[in-house]
């Protein structure tokens, strides 16, 4: 279990994320030079019109490298994310006061001063714990306190939905590439018509091919997110469900008193 976490978003540090992006990117500059562009070309010099369908093919042009870089780049987003949950995922549950007897009254000075000087003051649900002691603390009333519990939770819940901003982004983003890759080979085909008209209808069906795979790949990839997507959401609402009713199950019972 890590021992501080940095934010409630749950991003991985600037430097980090760029550093995988040009990572990403770079990896699929090699696969994609090194590999598929040249399998696309032999199969294509083979098979002429009718390798059309062949998986090669339909991978080799520049939008579907660019989607497949973002693709992995994102799963790293959400990878991290999920571990960040998974590693952190007891404390969302512990009890911070489990060492103070319930029947006795809770010294509030001790154990605010307790949470904050801890290891994981900067973990939202341990922030959420000192936000509704400090308002006990300043109202003695347990229903002001459970109302901070509330609004920390809520509080959570918008960070952790904005820090996704990036990755709703870039799955908004992969299939408007294969957008631009539809507009660029139907403009690459009308440049060719002429040629069509007379006979030749070899680079017309080529042009065409360029501008439906690239809107294929891209929209399958954006499933592939958005599922990804759904389940990292799933995690991240428990984690909140189960903040809150940490502080409504343990740290309500130690100001009832």
């Amino acid at each position: 279990m890590s021992n501080r976490t940095s934010n409630a978003t749950m991003n991985p540090p600037l430097w980090l994320s760029a550093l995988v992006l040009l990572g990403c990117f770079t990896l699929m500059q090699v696969l994609f030079a090194g590999w598929i562009t040249p399998k696309a070309e032999a199969v294509l010099m083979a098979q002429g019109s009718q390798s059309l369908s062949s998986i090669w093919v339909i991978l080799k042009d520049m939008e579907q490298q660019i989607c497949f870089s973002l693709l992995f780049y994102c799963l790293f987003l959400m990878g991290y994310k999920l571990w960040r949950l998974l590693d952190e995922e007891a404390i969302y549950t512990c009890d911070f006061l489990a060492d103070y007897d319930k029947s006795k009254p809770l010294d509030i000075d001790i154990a605010l001063n307790e949470l904050e000087s801890s290891t994981f003051c900067e973990n939202p649900a341990m922030l959420t714990w000192i936000n509704c002691i400090r308002r006990y603390k300043n109202t003695r009333n347990v229903q002001h306190a459970a109302s901070a519990i509330a609004a920390s939770v809520d509080s959570l819940a918008a960070q952790l939905e904005s820090g996704n901003n990036m990755i709703r982004y870039i799955i908004w983003a992969i299939p408007s590439i294969g957008f631009v890759g539809t507009v660029r080979g139907i403009g690459q085909a009308l440049a060719q018509a002429d040629k069509a008209l007379a006979g030749d209808i070899s680079g017309m069906t080529a042009s065409l091919g360029v501008a439906f795979n690239s809107t294929l790949v891209a929209l399958f990839i954006s499933l592939i997110l958005m599922y990804f997507m759904h389940l990292l959401n799933s995690r991240q609402d428990s984690m909140v469900l189960k903040t809150q009713e940490s502080c409504e199950r343990h740290l309500l019972a130690h100001l009832h008193q």
